[in-house]
């Protein structure tokens, strides 16, 4: 049988540190699934979700190749992380693939030194091109400073390894490049984040009333709702306190919080010290997301870093304006007034900031409709799942050829 005119898949391994609640894991399947039909064949590999980390698994397809490694945890440990690098070498040489991406730092660290390893062993020919993608870093607001100059060292070693190093936004790749000096100008490709943001942008009056219905909520509520992992880095503590100024200024004020974690029982208690535990929902982990986003009025986000804010992207496509901290790339995203209100989160006075901000925009309801329309309108022409397979497609074919 003559083999001209076949044009064979590109195999593709696709790295995970876990396919725990948030954008990395939408990514890392919307990619896995996506690019199938376009010419690339993907074995997506996974770790072990943490304690209370919502599972995201569920959004892969039955048929969606996964492999999972137990091994492949968040936290540093010598043992399973040293069992994690074999196997990964282990699938690496027996996919032969032609491209390893990695996404999350411990994927990152991990994957990319398996890939390495792997490529010493084949011709050069035959070398897979190893990519990373960081979707945010551990860099800042994480660690203790000599802990933060181990992981810097780390991650500058790493980057003599990767072919391609992306970025979900300018502000990830500028901190990484000229603050942290983690590799080089020529190896960073700038992709945002994409996805279907068909259900949310569909949200209307009608959907909002259902909503608002379905979590038992007031038609007259003020609703200022948050979604995310109850963890340090996300500061639900100042969401509360921020919840607690507003409360004080706004009697129809309700505060909806979509997540779980290991904060979350102190998070409760620091509600009822700050006496508003009647005035805060905590739902735990939900998939109904268009149910949160579209009984809320306003969204508030609190964190202390970011890459690109999932969330807040969600909570704009359905047209509820956000108020945020300015870390990371929030402003890439709000990259106007006209989108949604950002606050200094320097401590001292972030609370009134941002509590300023919430009152503001929940006394003007006409503001707030405009702003939540232009919202909307910005980031469905920004953040779609076919403009980042697009793109990725790109790079990838561009490192194979």
């Amino acid at each position: 049988m003559s083999s001209v005119g076949i044009v064979r898949a590109v195999r593709v391994v696709r790295i995970v540190t876990r396919l725990n609640v948030g954008g990395p894991s939408i990514q890392a399947i919307a990619l896995t699934e996506q690019l199938t039909p376009r010419g690339f064949d993907t074995l997506l590999v996974h770790g072990q979700l943490g304690a209370g980390e919502g599972d995201m698994r569920y959004l892969a397809a039955e048929r969606t190749p996964i492999r999972y490694l137990p091994a492949l945890r968040r936290p540093v440990a010598p043992v399973h992380d040293a069992a994690a690098l074999a196997s990964l070498v282990g699938i690496l040489r027996d996919v032969r693939p032609q491209i390893v991406h990695t996404h999350m730092a411990k994927a990152g660290s991990l994957g990319r030194t398996a890939a390495a390893i792997y490529n010493r062993t084949v011709p050069r020919a035959a070398r897979a091109r190893i990519v990373h993608t960081y979707h945010g870093h551990v860099l800042e607001g994480y660690f203790s400073a000599r802990a933060t100059r181990v992981f810097t060292g780390v991650e500058r070693q790493l980057a003599k390894l990767s072919d391609a190093i992306v970025a979900i936004s300018p502000a990830i790749r500028d901190e990484l490049l000229h603050e942290h000096h983690i590799g080089h100008a020529s190896q960073y490709r700038v992709i945002r984040l994409g996805f279907d943001l068909t259900a949310l942008s569909a949200i209307d009056d009608d959907a909002r009333r259902r909503a608002r219905a379905a979590l038992d909520l007031p038609a007259g509520a003020h609703v200022v709702s948050t979604v995310g992992r109850l963890t340090a880095i996300k500061q639900h503590d100042l969401f509360l306190q921020t919840a607690a100024r507003v409360a004080a200024g706004d009697s129809a004020a309700v505060f909806v919080i979509a997540g779980d974690g290991e904060r979350r029982g102190d998070l409760e208690e620091m509600a009822r010290r700050l006496g508003i535990a009647d005035r805060v929902r905590f739902l735990g982990w939900r998939r109904d997301l268009a149910t949160i986003y579209g009984a809320s009025d306003l969204f508030l986000l609190t964190s202390r870093n970011e890459g690109t804010p999932v969330a807040l992207i969600e909570s704009m496509a359905a047209a509820v304006p956000g108020v945020s901290t300015e870390v990371g790339g929030i402003r890439d995203v709000v990259d106007s007034a006209e989108l949604g209100l950002l606050a200094d989160p320097e401590p001292g006075g972030a609370a009134d900031r941002l509590a300023g901000h919430v009152l503001g925009l929940l006394a003007d309801p006409d503001r707030r409709r405009r702003m939540g329309a232009r919202a909307r309108a910005s980031v469905v022409a920004r953040y779609t799942r076919d403009r980042l397979v697009d793109d990725v497609e790109r790079l990838y074919r561009e490192l194979v050829n």
